[in-house]
């Protein structure tokens, strides 16, 4: 955030010669007959520059905030009671494929921090061994990222590309749902190795919600299917309408909200139904990833209107001129820094509004590559996504996973960051065998 305003706040004061070298004929149209000055550069670049990258964060950041609020509202109903319900078990194999299933499931179509901290609850009140839950929390952490980068909906990298015309959600579903089945299933598989055939469990009651008047099961059932359904429904209606995807969204969590003070409606009159009509994602914690998403945004808009993100992906043209090269690399920087801002720098680096062919690509290699569903959107989005699990505290999850059990970098980068490097050039390996079969 302070890197975003900060790198405005300079631009706006010094940014004539990067008008008058990137927007010189939008300018000049604008001051029309009027004599140029610091207050009219000032004006253009708020009108013309800085409210359209405040707008595309704005539309990210709606967007999650839509999201989290679904998952709230059907979380705090008992929506996803039925979780607990199916992972009765003390077999290790059942209870954490039972648990990353759905983690991977419910990621794919909502936020993955909430569906991380949503999963990680019902693990810390059944496991009672830390030891063991640290290692199915880490597995809980690889599905919520793995099943959050193979739909446009499912991964913050994913909704930006979506928004920006970069890539439309069935060829990017098609594309990254084997790469990232298969980073999923290796760490998992080599995870249940280190766990003992039988579990530390002990089993909870379902939570009292207030009053006595839980949600029945076809209530929840109901209320589960307008949730999820509702957000399948979010491409359609960015494909009829051409509207932003926020607005889907929304309209998602408007009827929700509508059916959740339906089916509650005995509890109007009750303090604790001020729990139900206000999700906690309005708390704290998510407050903050939707400030830092805003921030990250803003700043790479700036940079990017410096030119110095041209300057950057000209080099990567000439020296490398292998994207296959750049997702590992990518890969590997989301393991150390956090995962959206990688994904957004590439992401910057080359824009899909950019007519401009660079000079060291060919016509088909640029169109295959850069284009709409071209091959370097979704392998930034599935490089950084699941590289970002290398290291724990490189993604929101696994600082989720880090706080919970109070678990130590140096436990995951000997337990954990192993088998997720195998999964991950596994899944990697998959990408690049599509991308030359299937493309």
């Amino acid at each position: 955030m302070f890197i975003g305003t900060v790198g405005w706040v300079f631009y706006v004061c010094y940014g004539a010669d990067f008008v008058m070298r990137h927007h010189s004929f939008e300018y000049l149209e604008f001051i029309g007959d009027n004599n140029t000055s610091s207050s009219a550069i000032k004006y253009y670049i708020y009108d013309n520059v800085f409210l359209k990258y405040v707008g595309k964060a704005a539309a990210v950041v709606l967007f999650l905030l839509a999201t989290m609020s679904i998952i709230e509202i059907l979380n705090n109903n008992g929506c996803f009671d039925f979780i607990s319900e199916w992972v009765r078990t003390r077999n290790t194999k059942q209870l954490l494929w039972t648990l990353t299933l759905a983690t991977f499931v419910i990621s794919a179509n909502l936020d993955n921090l909430t569906t991380t901290t949503m999963m990680l609850m019902i693990m810390h009140n059944i496991v009672q061994s830390r030891r063991q839950r640290m290692l199915i929390g880490c597995a809980i952490v690889i599905s919520a990222n793995t099943g959050g980068c193979f739909t446009v909906i499912g991964d913050p990298a994913g909704v930006v590309l979506w928004g920006n015309g970069a890539v439309t959600a069935t060829n990017f579903s098609a594309y990254l749902a084997l790469p990232a089945i298969v980073a999923w299933v290796i760490p998992t598989i080599l995870i249940s190795r280190d766990l003992p055939e039988r579990l530390d469990v002990e089993w909870y009651t379902i939570p009292y919600r207030g009053d006595d008047t839980n949600l029945n099961r076809w209530q929840r059932l109901v209320m589960l299917v307008v949730g999820i359904g509702g957000l399948w429904f979010i491409p359609t209606f960015h494909n009829m309408t051409k509207l932003s995807p926020f607005l889907g969204a929304l309209c998602v969590l408007s009827v929700l909200w509508i059916v959740n003070e339906v089916f509650n409606r005995k509890l109007l009159n009750a303090d604790q139904m001020i729990h139900r009509r206000i999700p906690r994602v309005l708390q704290y914690g998510s407050i903050q990833l939707m400030l830092f998403v805003m921030g990250i945004m803003l700043a790479m808009g700036v940079v990017q209107e410096t030119g110095f993100f041209s300057i950057v992906s000209e080099w990567f043209d000439y020296n490398i001129h292998n994207i296959w090269v750049l997702g590992l690399i990518s890969g590997l920087m989301s393991g150390i820094i956090d995962t959206f801002t990688v994904a957004m720098t590439y992401i910057s680096m080359y824009p899909i509004a950019d007519a401009t062919l660079p000079q060291y690509w060919s016509d088909s290699e640029y169109v295959s590559t850069f284009a709409l569903n071209g091959t370097f959107w979704k392998l930034i989005a599935y490089t950084t996504a699941v590289g970002g699990c290398l290291l724990c505290f490189a993604n929101s999850c696994g600082l989720a996973l880090m706080k919970m059990e109070k678990m130590h970098v140096g436990w995951y980068l000997k337990n954990c960051t192993p088998k997720v490097l195998i999964g991950w050039l596994c899944g990697f390996a998959i990408l690049w065998l599509e991308v030359y079969i299937m493309g």
